[in-house]
């Protein structure tokens, strides 16, 4: 595969390159990946005013067919999407891509756009003398080009042989990968049948979402190659193992870490303390945000590394929030994983509400509750309950209500991102609650495929 990881901001570079198409990406509240193209003689204007996109794109549902109509969502009206041209990336096969961001037709960013929502959060993070790194991890389950299970015979838990098996397909996406600019930190078979996870490198907010969603299309497109598709559901099989997509983080005063060379636990500063406090107390009211589609319950249960309890610990893998310390075998130092949020969820609101609820805690030195050192679904409920140690709700209806009685989410987020994510999430509860897991996980398979 040949191409180029540097950013093309010419029609020159990108006919240099033999590109003939670019497209534009955006993510919607339903954690749906909308593109539209054009040849490469419009990119400018794709930049610039735009291309036309009706407001229903953000309430498009995982579905196919239904759309979470709203005040603000209907059949009237026009938005532009711009693509930032600064982050695009030439794939190959005379395709570039490059993520966009939604304007109104004055030019004015609208309030729902995911990508310009995590800007925000970033830029208030800036405001408050504060800067953030994100690492993503993506996992996924290998399936027929019509989502039937693939042979697993020779499977074994992060076995060699699932490398073996898949080790074009493994050899394909990391090249693919390297020179489109993304820099893979690892990639290796997980725990469930024909599963893997790549991690991404750490990367500033909206720059790591962006990387998450230009590797999501490289495997889509690599996948397709080798005759499979590639299930980004959080439950691609009932009763199976689910997929998460979890979320490190590093937070960092004039380039001094949060997480490291303090006087607290693990070495943490007051203010990292502060700010894993208030992630863990914000966390219920962010579910929906970070896990909130009809599957996520499936995959929320205790015993799934899904983090179902509020917690934190040093490596604790059934913590919602795990924290990892910095040293030789950590050379990105002490970081935080988040590990409730799955591949349902949209990236940039992810990070959006993780990163803000972290930037509350600190605002309000938020108390960090006692660290949880084993299982917490192995305590009894007295010492849960003495710890603070709350179990997060696997039922979508109950998910929704923490988000939309919120306040807090609905400053960080702001009330359109809440309304319209509660508007796409509401609808697959009113059509889809009577299905059986199975048929949940049948259905929606392929729904977040690229």
């Amino acid at each position: 595969m040949t191409a180029t990881g540097a950013p093309a901001a010419s029609i020159a570079q990108l006919e240099a390159n033999e590109v003939v198409t670019v497209v534009g990406t955006v993510v919607n509240p339903a954690g749906l990946t909308h593109a539209k193209t054009v040849p490469i003689h419009r990119v400018n204007a794709f930049a610039e005013p735009g291309l036309g996109a009706s407001p229903v794109w953000h309430g498009f549902a995982i579905d196919q067919t239904g759309i979470a109509f709203t005040k603000d969502i209907g059949v009237v009206g026009d938005e532009r999407i711009r693509i930032d041209l600064s982050a695009l990336r030439v794939l190959n096969d005379g395709i570039a891509w490059a993520p966009g961001n939604f304007y109104d037709q004055n030019g004015e960013p609208v309030a729902a756009c995911s990508r310009g929502t995590l800007a925000r959060v970033e830029a208030r993070l800036a405001e408050a003398g504060l800067a953030a790194m994100i690492g993503h991890e993506i996992e996924f389950v290998l399936v027929g080009p019509d989502g039937a299970a693939l042979p697993a015979d020779l499977w074994a838990q992060y076995g060699l042989a699932g490398v073996l098996e898949h080790e074009e397909f493994i050899r394909d996406v990391t090249a693919a990968a390297a020179s489109a600019g993304v820099s893979i930190e690892q990639f290796h078979p997980e725990y469930g049948k024909n599963q893997f996870e790549l991690s991404l490198r750490p990367r500033t907010p909206v720059a790591a979402a962006d990387h998450l969603v230009l590797t999501r299309v490289i495997l889509g497109r690599v996948a397709r190659r080798h005759g499979m598709r590639v299930s980004l559901s959080p439950v691609p099989f009932a009763g199976a193992v689910g997929s998460g997509a979890h979320q490190h983080f590093s937070l960092t005063r004039a380039e001094v870490p949060l997480f490291s060379g303090g006087t607290g636990p693990h070495g943490m500063t007051a203010e990292g303390a502060a700010a894993i406090g208030g992630l863990l107390a914000g966390l219920p009211q962010a579910q929906a945000i970070l896990s909130g589609s009809i599957l996520s319950g499936l995959r929320m249960q205790p015993g799934h590394w899904s983090g179902a309890y509020v917690c934190w610990g040093a490596e604790n893998r059934e913590a919602a929030v795990r924290f990892l310390t910095g040293g030789a075998a950590n050379p990105h130092g002490a970081n935080v994983e988040v590990k409730i949020v799955d591949p349902s969820a949209n990236p940039y609101y992810a990070s959006a509400a993780i990163l803000g609820l972290a930037l509350d805690g600190i605002r309000r030195d938020a108390p960090l509750p006692p660290e949880t050192t084993v299982d917490p679904d192995t305590l009894s409920e007295a010492d849960r309950a003495a710890a603070g140690t709350v179990r997060l709700p696997d039922a979508q209806p109950d998910i929704l209500a923490a988000l939309d009685g919120s306040s807090l989410m609905r400053e960080i987020l702001g009330d359109p991102a809440v309304a319209v994510s509660l508007a796409v999430r509401r609808l697959e509860q009113e059509q889809h609650h009577a299905l059986t897991p199975a048929e949940l996980a049948a259905r929606f398979r392929l729904a977040w495929s690229l």
